[in-house]
């Protein structure tokens, strides 16, 4: 029953991706929607370690600049804090990408057997 409701619901959203879309063959169960739950928290410790990593790379940037001793390696704080910004806006796209993915199978858990069977009717 859920196969033919997810099928229908997104396959024109992933018709244009590259991989087969994700059909599910049964209702899923408590150990699916954990396992939802631990990806959750996954992206998000990424999320932060992107955020950490681009502040690493400020203070590495603002260092460099600022020494004396390394004039002559100021470009490389010049790059480094340019690619902090790069590494924070790539994590926070990485990051709300995922969670829209997540949030489709979150939605398909939400729909009780009552509304699969008027949706699964009507198509």
């Amino acid at each position: 029953m859920g196969k033919k409701v997810f099928s229908n619901k997104f396959s024109k959203q992933l018709s244009s991706k590259i991989a087969k879309p994700f059909i599910t063959r049964e209702q899923i169960i408590l150990r699916d929607y954990l396992a939802l739950q631990r990806t959750t928290l996954a992206n998000e410790r990424t999320l932060f370690s992107y955020i950490r990593t681009s502040l690493y790379l400020v203070l590495g940037g603002i260092g460099l600049s600022q020494v004396a001793y390394f004039e002559h390696l100021k470009w490389v704080g010049t790059v480094a804090l340019s690619l902090s910004g790069i590494v924070l806006v790539y994590g926070f796209v990485r990051y709300i990408v995922l969670r829209r993915k997540l949030q489709k199978f979150y939605d398909v858990m939400d729909l009780n057997e009552a509304e699969l069977e008027r949706i699964n009717e009507g198509n």
